[in-house]
């Protein structure tokens, strides 16, 4: 396959994904906004899911303070955030264009569809008027496009890079979700860890893991259960052993002959999560394990770039 055609479908899936990401982290972030808390708390909140997303110096260029509509806005339109849900839609749609004659009709109609869709959805107010509303419909045109993907098209080259820029950008956004939610938390007295039962309820919602993990446990939700269940369960679809999972085996799938230094490090962050344990995780520190995992999948994703796709510009 052409690296310029590789690359355009690698980043229309991690474009799909990084939209649908955003929409499920503000989604969290508007119900946990509605539990009693200060209006400290409360900016402390939208002011974390800024950070995770690394724009929050981006964000305090245009507005003095944090606000939960004017974060949404950022995040879902503002034409000066190449990160928001438009933006990564918009760019999705591009790049499939870009390759109409690799896709199949029903994938390529996906994607056009919700980027004409999106547009109507803005102009109509249901950001303003239900925006969890609209975040569930951001989710829903994501899985309908991994659907298709899966339904219609060969399992050659072509989904193989598709399935890898999802999985990439899914475990880079889990690795972050867990890292801020993590050490926001705080615990002490009954009030405050009744408010951490829908903290971490509300986390795990925004990962799709709320009724796995009752299915998993059966028990109360702790700190430690939710970190073993995102990073180390390989039957959970959003955990970081599920999506380095996917990458190795698509890797292999694509490999060449400048590859071998590139399934390594995959490799090698598979297994140890594979064999890992969360007791020695979060002794040896969760953040610090967490920062760098996410420094390697950033290398991976360079290095898949060098190895098949279109060099990143330096």
């Amino acid at each position: 396959m052409l690296s310029r055609t590789a690359d355009h479908l690698f980043w229309m899936a991690r474009y799909t994904e990084r939209a649908e990401n955003t929409a499920r982290m503000l989604d969290v972030n508007v119900q946990t906004s509605m539990l009693p808390q200060s209006e400290q708390d409360a900016a402390q909140g939208w002011r974390a899911m800024l950070g995770i997303s690394e724009l929050q110096q981006a964000y305090d260029r245009k507005h003095g303070t944090v606000e939960a509509r004017a974060v949404i806005d950022f995040m879902v339109r503002d034409p000066s955030n190449p990160s928001s849900i438009a933006a990564c839609l918009k760019e999705a749609r591009e790049n499939a264009r870009a390759v109409r004659g690799t896709l199949t009709t029903e994938v390529w109609e996906i994607q056009n569809q919700t980027w004409l869709d999106l547009q109507k959805r803005l102009d109509n107010g249901v950001l303003e008027h239900d925006p969890s509303q609209f975040f569930e419909w951001v989710k829903y045109r994501s899985h309908l496009s991994r659907g298709v993907t899966l339904g219609t098209m060969l399992r050659d080259d072509a989904v193989h890079f598709i399935r890898l820029g999802t999985f990439l950008e899914r475990a880079d956004n889990t690795a972050r979700i867990l890292d801020v939610k993590f050490h926001g938390a705080r615990g002490a007295s009954e009030e405050q860890a009744q408010r951490d039962f829908y903290y971490w309820a509300a986390l795990l919602r925004s990962v799709s893991g709320f009724e796995i993990y009752r299915k998993v446990y059966r028990d109360i939700i702790t700190p430690a259960r939710v970190a073993e269940l995102l990073m180390l369960r390989a039957d959970m679809p959003r955990s970081l052993l599920a999506c380095m999972d996917e990458v190795v085996q698509n890797l292999q799938q694509v490999r060449n002959d400048l590859s071998r230094d590139t399934e390594r490090l995959a490799g090698m962050l598979h297994a140890e999560l594979q064999f890992g344990r969360i007791e020695d995780i979060l002794q040896a520190g969760l953040h610090d394990t967490l920062t760098e995992f996410l420094q390697r999948i950033y290398e991976l994703g360079n290095r898949i770039s060098r190895d098949f796709l279109v060099p990143l510009a330096a």
